[in-house]
């Protein structure tokens, strides 16, 4: 059977639709060429990306560097396996650790993988090194999270769309409020099996929700006290997106298990990594973990790439910069029109505004999809909140294009 040629989005839409499980509530957009900052659709009009696939494209669709690099290996090696050693895995761990100063790497595919990973390693470093007896450690985690859709994840979701109808839920888990020194040491003080404590340095699903300056700090203070460690998901913060390499760095911190993914690989394709030195790192041993895609020579040389992208161009600083520019101008479109946006927040280039329905009843939806027709794509979380986040080699000028679309719709909303 061969395969069929799409001629329209609508065409497009109706297959997926069809075919495709209904799990997704996507923008009726169907996108066929990306460059940088920009998207095409089938019908070949033009788009300013402000997702970047939920971050996973911080270095601008089809880098360049990041696609000859894939295409040069994928002539010569695609997939091994970890039966045996390949010739690229150990200099992208070597990369890897030196660049954000660990002893060990451990690469896996998806960032829900890497959470996974995280929980297992955190687990066998409190029986093994902590003493915790066994099927009794404890990881704290906080409300509003977002880490992934596995069934072990959701287990300690608190949003009832990840969780409803997909129980029995794993036990193990302390929920918190987040941004809570005071919440995070009452369950550290009544509970010696805890062994960590799992966090987004700025929550992304939850609405781009920035904890207080020093958060973070207190709550890896708080877990060397009480021999536990800290596990910083920074799937989506990482990689240069909040003005800095990692979200954690605003308050210091040197998580004791760093979790990346999404711009890992530039958005070409599935790559995730969980880091940690040797005391937590060599718990595991072979034949405990793995899979069959992690490390693959692929996803080596492209995580490679993508990081050398955003040392070479700048992109952290960048995103610093421009995120200021962006913060600025959605505040003074919030003092023209306070009845409809009612928060602006944020860290560098990944933002949110919260939207109030207007007289019509129309929703951040609807802004969503003007937003479209008039050539930028973004997406709503949670009914009333826009989530911003462009590739970070947009330039001022690009952004400024894309704000004065932003206002447009909303002046008009």
């Amino acid at each position: 059977m061969s395969t069929q040629t799409i001629t329209s989005s609508q065409q497009a839409m109706d297959i997926e639709h069809e075919f495709g499980a209904h799990n997704y509530h996507p923008l009726p957009v169907v996108l066929t060429r990306g460059e940088g900052v920009h998207l095409w659709d089938v019908e070949g009009k033009h788009y300013f990306d402000f997702l970047s696939a939920y971050s996973a494209v911080n270095q601008g669709h089809c880098h360049p560097k990041i696609i000859h690099a894939l295409t040069e290996q994928a002539k010569q090696l695609t997939l091994t396996s970890r039966a045996f050693y390949n010739d690229k895995l150990g200099i992208a761990e070597k990369y890897i650790c030196e660049y954000f100063n660990y002893d060990k790497a451990l690469y896996m595919n998806s960032g829900a993988e890497a959470v996974e990973t995280a929980i297992k390693l955190a687990r066998k470093w409190g029986y093994m090194k902590k003493g915790i007896a066994p099927h009794n450690a404890e990881i704290i985690v906080v409300e509003h999270n977002f880490h992934g859709r596995t069934t072990g994840i959701i287990s300690f979701s608190t949003d009832p769309d990840s969780t409803k109808g997909f129980g029995p839920y794993m036990p193990g888990y302390k929920v918190i409020p987040y941004n809570d020194i005071h919440a995070l040491e009452e369950a550290l003080k009544e509970n010696p099996n805890v062994c960590g404590f799992l966090v987004e340095p700025i929550q992304g699903e939850a609405g781009v929700v920035v904890p207080d300056d020093g958060y973070l700090a207190k709550a890896h203070a708080l877990c060397k006290e009480y021999d536990v460690l800290l596990m910083a998901d920074e799937i989506q913060t990482g990689i240069g997106r909040t003005g800095k390499i990692l979200a954690s760095k605003y308050d210091d911190v040197h998580a004791d298990i760093l979790i990346l993914g999404k711009a890992l690989s530039g958005g070409v394709l599935p790559v995730s990594c969980v880091l940690a030195n040797d005391d937590i790192m060599l718990c595991i041993q072979p034949g405990e973990h793995g899979s069959t895609f992690g490390g693959n020579p692929l996803a080596a040389v492209v995580a490679i790439a993508a990081l050398e992208v955003i040392k070479e161009e700048n992109l952290t600083e960048n995103a610093r910069v421009l995120g200021e520019l962006f913060r600025d101008r959605m505040r003074r479109l919030m003092e023209k029109r306070p009845e409809i946006v009612t928060l602006v927040r944020g860290r560098g280039l990944l933002n949110a505004i919260v939207i109030n329905p207007n007289d019509q009843g129309q929703t951040a939806w609807d802004v969503c999809v003007e937003l479209m027709n008039k050539g930028l794509l973004a997406k709503p979380t949670h009914g009333d909140i826009i989530r911003f986040a462009p590739p970070l080699v947009m330039t001022e000028d690009q952004l400024h294009e894309c704000c004065d679309i932003i206002e447009e719709v909303i002046m008009n909303f």
